[in-house]
């Protein structure tokens, strides 16, 4: 495997982050919890915010990073036309969110930074996902149920209101649970093969 001999941090308070990447047989551990204030410039396209962000979270852990040390942080942006949904913060929010989505299509866009201690690359993903038409009993009885309060846009994919309630996905499904995952591991082999092939054949001939 590529991962051999790596220390790769996962520095996400997500559970989805951490079963993607446990699913994926990447080998990881759970960074602990820093302070990151999320802000990003007002002029900036929405659609590349989640990538900003995933690369503020990187730059703000507060340890420097270790040669076999390699850091995965992640953003991800919820986007109806030019409005952004965040997490809601309330029953309420919830249920107006969950009816602004439903009937039509929306998009998910996640950004992920990998970084170690000498280099980093950011990329995004976005995938499109259509709801249909959802009765307010059906949004009650998934907010009361599955309380999606700590999930922008204010559901899980993987939960209830996906089996039900969404038609049609154009792009990747593991992208809207918070990890574009084949993009995810393209990138990390060849960040591992460009930046430690050279050092791992050195070392072996040695």
């Amino acid at each position: 495997m590529e991962f051999k001999d790596l220390d790769i941090i996962l520095a996400s308070g997500s559970p989805r982050r951490r079963e993607l990447l446990t699913g994926m047989a990447i080998p990881f551990r759970v960074a602990d919890a820093y302070a990151v204030e999320e802000r990003y410039p007002a002029s900036l396209p929405l659609a590349e915010v989640p990538g900003y962000l995933s690369r503020l979270k990187s730059e703000a852990y507060p340890k420097p990073l270790e040669e076999n040390q390699i850091l995965i942080t992640a953003d991800t942006l919820v986007l109806l036309g030019e409005r952004a949904l965040g997490k809601p913060k309330d029953r309420q929010a919830a249920i107006e969110m969950l009816n602004t989505l439903s009937g039509g299509t929306h998009h998910v866009t996640t950004g992920v930074t990998i970084r170690n201690h000498a280099a980093q690359v950011t990329f995004s993903e976005t995938t499109a996902v259509t709801f249909g038409t959802l009765s307010m009993d059906e949004i009650a009885f998934y907010v009361d149920t599955f309380r999606p309060y700590d999930k922008a846009g204010a559901y899980g994919i993987q939960e209830w209101i996906g089996y039900v309630g969404i038609e049609r996905i154009d792009g990747s499904f593991y992208n809207v649970m918070g990890l574009p995952t084949r993009l995810l591991y393209t990138k990390l082999t060849d960040f591992i093969r460009t930046r430690y092939s050279a050092n791992h054949k050195s070392m072996n001939e040695i």
